[in-house]
């Protein structure tokens, strides 16, 4: 609210009293205490150490010592909907956030935008005069808006955060990340080799934002969201990291999780009396169909360790450990950031909250991958090859998932994992301290809360009301309750009493105790919703969801399934989606640009995201570079999109017009000029696709290097039909910094391109593409 002027106003300032009030920036209150939200992505309820998981985590532990850890807290089951929720208080549905935002449908529940009436924790904090900023994971932004034409209004910048640093998407390569800075796209500070890694790199910011600060005003608080891409696939970590889980796992998931449950049991955190359920606990491709016979999802089958083979076991274990190393990586850096404020004297009046987004992921099904851009494509990973990159998880060269037998295990002692509203979708960790402002350490918590309840939380500890407007806009009213009276009494009742939950299809309801949920798989296309088998558990005695009291109190069901009708229909839950990736994606969707026939892009300018830039893929095409070359001698990248792991680039080496085409990371096709690089001005060179045959996964045809119109090399390749990237391999002209498509490039990165001059370069897609919305769909599966 602006402060009216109380000072006197004549002619002559003589005469005149000011009065500074109305223009002074805001203040937050003496003593105010910063604060740190953690929101780590993929980690299951049990990972941890202090949940009673296999993987020591240090540093989160010495935040739960000094606070209290939640056993009953919930997120939508998924990442953007649970981030909307984590930053305004409001049901994912309410902030339309029904699914992530790749997947947006043109309703009011899913439009992947946030209304400005849920205004966010950043917006709030940053009017009462705490300096807001955000490194990491965002994904709360439509694809459209993903570009550098777009308007910033659903970037960070645009909801409140002074500086941030990180990615905009659902994932990115952890070794060759796609990095905004503030406003546009920057190339990483050093390389893989150098020792990168991107939650060193958000680390470093982190600190350095805060830093930058503090020089200045000491005393002004800080709101630092820090949401590191662990552990999110691909699963990337250093080599020493990983090594420190060697033979860890080698048991196996089945017995790691009666090993977490034991442990769970002994530290206080589940029940004495808990069960596990079964490792398929709602059903099989073999043994489970929906209406009209339609088949239960092969992706969410989980193989029992003891049918594995031994190559199998061993591969399967090496996984565990990569993402093991991945998250006591993480922990690490937590730390530094704990040391920072140690040293300053700023971690007992600092609010630390900490959470994962949802429950471990299943998305590398049965199996696993070391490349999921094969899943992406439609190509099954090969166990011999994989086993040969066993040295290599982890590493630069694979972008890997763990099968989903290890999601299991780490949200011990629930079924299910991530996108289902059974508790291993749903529970997960959350710990809060505060060690000036509370007196409760190392305590156990079984109050039941959702992520909507953490904005209403900090707001009460830190002593800030909601503002009843933000730019203008009125406020909704919060969905979330605080959690504060929990802290110093173990026995208080919680303030929440009924949440609804739906998630592609899954659906569930919470009220007093008592949990109603669906048996109906997500993304399975199955419709019929109104002949969806619903099960009971008094979660209050049974929170992993073992006795299915369905036909013992069909009442009781009947009273919560009501509940959830009411609640859906309250919280703009409806339309329902539970349609296959294929029909998700075939969702027409703005964009800011049409699709045309011929693109031109020039050098020195930011990269173009794969989802902004030309498409190539499943058709015929020409790509010309328009160059001067005084005199012999000029090399480097003309035209690349993509990476390792799929992509595509027109480079000059040695003298010669080279093209290589990496086929989903598995097959390097190169083709390489017959003859030197003409000089002289306003030469052409290009790369002409004349394709001549389908396959379901692949384009075949005949590849051919021109000189002007003279033809100097041709030969026959075969093009992916999905993404190059999960992430979104940016498109350059005149460089390719990050991770190469080749190891062939001339040079070091960023492999520019000298001796001459790129005038521009032109890519003519005017033939028919040939469409794969199944490829696109097994992409957006793998962005959750």
């Amino acid at each position: 609210m602006v402060k009216p002027f109380r000072g006197v106003v004549n002619v002559d300032i003589r005469d005149s009293v000011p009065d500074w009030t109305p223009f002074e920036p805001p203040r937050a209150p003496d003593g105010a205490p910063n604060v740190l939200y953690i929101v780590l992505d993929d980690v299951g309820f049990s990972a941890m150490g202090c949940y009673g998981g296999p993987i020591e985590t240090p540093n989160i532990d010495r935040i739960a010592a000094k606070g209290v850890r939640y056993t009953q807290w919930h997120t939508t089951a998924l990442c953007s909907p649970t981030r909307s929720c984590l930053l305004t208080g409001r049901n994912h549905t309410r902030n339309s956030m029904a699914c992530i935002t790749e997947a947006s449908i043109g309703f009011p529940n899913a439009s992947g935008t946030i209304p400005p009436e849920n205004g966010m924790l950043s917006e709030i904090l940053g009017e009462r005069g705490w300096n807001t900023y955000m490194v990491g994971k965002w994904h709360l932004c439509p694809t459209d808006e993903m570009n550098l034409a777009a308007t910033r209004r659903n970037w960070p910048s645009g909801r409140g955060f002074e500086r941030w640093y990180g990615f905009l998407g659902a994932e990115t390569n952890q070794w060759y990340p796609d990095l905004v800075y503030d406003n546009h796209p920057v190339d990483q500070p050093s390389s893989p080799e150098d020792g990168y890694h991107l939650t060193d790199d958000i680390t470093d910011k982190a600190l350095e934002f805060i830093k930058d600060a503090k020089v200045i005003a000491p005393e002004k608080p800080f709101f630092l969201y820090y949401a590191p891409g662990a552990c999110h696939a691909p699963h990337h970590a250093p080599e020493e990291w990983i090594a420190k889980f060697e033979g860890k796992f080698d048991m196996g998931y089945d017995a790691v999780r009666e090993q977490t449950l034991a442990r769970q049991k002994e530290m206080g955190i589940v029940a004495a009396d808990t069960e596990l359920p079964p490792i398929n606990p709602i059903g099989t491709p073999d043994t489970r169909s929906g209406p009209e016979g339609q088949p239960f999802p092969e992706l969410d089958y989980t193989r029992p360790w003891d049918t594995l083979n031994d190559d199998e076991k061993r591969l399967f274990a090496r996984m565990a450990e990569v993402y093991a190393g991945f998250l006591a990586h993480t922990d690490h850096h937590i730390g530094r950031v704990l040391d920072y404020l140690e040293q300053n004297d700023e971690l007992e009046n600092t609010v630390i909250v900490v959470v994962s987004d949802n429950g471990a992921s299943g998305e590398g099904g049965p199996n696993g991958s070391v490349n999921e851009m094969k899943f992406a494509n439609g190509i099954p990973d090969d166990l011999a090859e994989n086993l040969s990159k066993l040295d290599d998880l982890g590493g630069p060269k694979t972008y890997n998932h763990y099968p989903n037998g290890w999601a299991m295990a780490f949200n011990t002692p629930f079924k299910m994992w991530k996108r289902y509203e059974f508790n291993g979708g749903t529970a997960d960790p959350c710990i809060i301290s505060w060690p000036a402002g509370t007196k409760a350490r190392d305590e156990i918590r079984d109050q039941y809360h959702h992520a909507i309840d953490i904005v209403p939380t900090l707001l009460d500890l830190i002593g800030v009301e909601p503002p009843e407007t933000i730019k203008g806009h009125t406020q909704a009213q919060f969905d979330g309750v605080s959690m504060r009276g929990t802290f110093e009494d173990k026995s208080a009742p919680s303030a929440r009493r009924t949440q609804f939950y739906s998630m592609l299809g899954s659906r569930s309801i919470w009220h007093e105790g008592w949990k109603a949920v669906t048996t109906h798989p997500t993304i399975a296309g199955w419709g019929h919703f109104n002949e969806d088998e619903w099960e009971l558990y008094h979660t209050d005695v049974d929170r992993a969801e073992v006795n299915n009291l369905a036909s013992e109190h069909p009442d009781k069901l009947r009273e919560l399934v009501n509940i959830w009708f009411a609640e859906a229909g309250a919280n703009l839950a409806f339309p329902l989606d539970d349609r296959s990736g294929v029909e998700i994606m075939g969702t027409p969707r703005p964009q800011l640009a049409a699709a045309r026939d011929r693109y031109v892009y020039y050098p020195d300018v930011a990269a173009v995201s794969e989802w902004q830039a030309v498409n190539t893929r499943g058709r015929s095409f020409v790509i010309g570079a328009l160059v001067d070359i005084p005199e012999p001698g000029a090399e480097g990248v003309l035209f690349a999109i993509g990476s390792r792991f799929g992509g595509h680039a027109l480079y000059v080496k040695d003298n010669r017009l080279h093209y290589v085409n990496n086929f989903v990371g598995s097959d390097e096709q190169m083709i390489v000029g017959s003859e030197d690089v003409p000089t002289g001005t306003d030469l052409i060179l290009s790369a002409s696709f004349d394709k001549d045959e389908q396959e379901p996964a692949a384009t075949l045809g005949t590849l051919s290097l021109f000189h002007g119109d003279r033809k100097v090399g041709e030969g026959r390749i075969r093009t992916q039909m999905g993404a190059f990237a999960i992430a979104g391999a940016g498109l350059y002209v005149g460089r390719h910094p990050g991770e190469p498509i080749t190891d062939d490039y001339p040079g070091e990165s960023p492999h520019r391109f000298t001796g001459g001059t790129i005038n521009r370069v032109a890519i003519d897609v005017s033939g028919e593409p040939y469409l794969d919305l199944e490829r696109e769909a097994a992409l957006m599966l793998m962005r959750e």
